[in-house]
């Protein structure tokens, strides 16, 4: 099952509860930048980090950013990627929320989480909108000791 958020973003008032959601969730904690991973991740990213007034900085596939960049590279079900974060994009000390629609085996959020350690930010939290916990992404954000979030669940059928 494939799980999409691209109907939620269409609705007006679904994009609203949302990224107030989000935004709620983490408005008494001091952030400075929110990374949001490509591609829904900067959309959703993008609004929480203007509603919470702080910067956004994009995490993309190799080749994407046209600055000096780091990579990490990480494994999928059937192979490797790889994603970048510009060399500037994070001051050490940073306090930084890691933001995207779905995490699923956390691969992903963990070669981000990987980028931002690279730059010397601070992560605060995870925030997730779905979580597949049945496939353990939360779990090994958390077992390295990240705080982590999702507006919601979806079990395995």
């Amino acid at each position: 099952m494939f799980r999409d958020i691209t109907t939620l973003l269409k609705d007006p008032k679904g994009l609203q509860l949302l990224v107030d959601g989000l935004a709620e969730q983490y408005a008494k904690q001091k952030i400075d930048k929110i990374v949001g991973i490509e591609a829904r991740g900067f959309v959703i990213g993008a609004a929480v980090a203007y509603k919470l007034g702080v910067g956004f900085v994009p995490v993309r596939k190799s080749g994407k950013l046209p600055a000096q960049t780091f990579q990490q590279e990480y494994a999928l079900e059937y192979g490797s990627d790889v994603i970048e974060i510009h060399q500037d994009a994070i001051t050490v000390g940073e306090r930084v929320l890691l933001l995207d629609d779905l995490i699923a085996t956390g691969g992903t959020a963990m070669a981000a989480v990987s980028l931002i350690n690279q730059l010397g930010g601070n992560i605060i939290g995870c925030a997730f909108v779905i979580d597949l916990p049945d496939l353990g992404g939360m779990q090994r954000l958390q077992n390295i000791g990240l705080s982590t979030f999702a507006l919601c669940q979806f079990e395995g059928e």
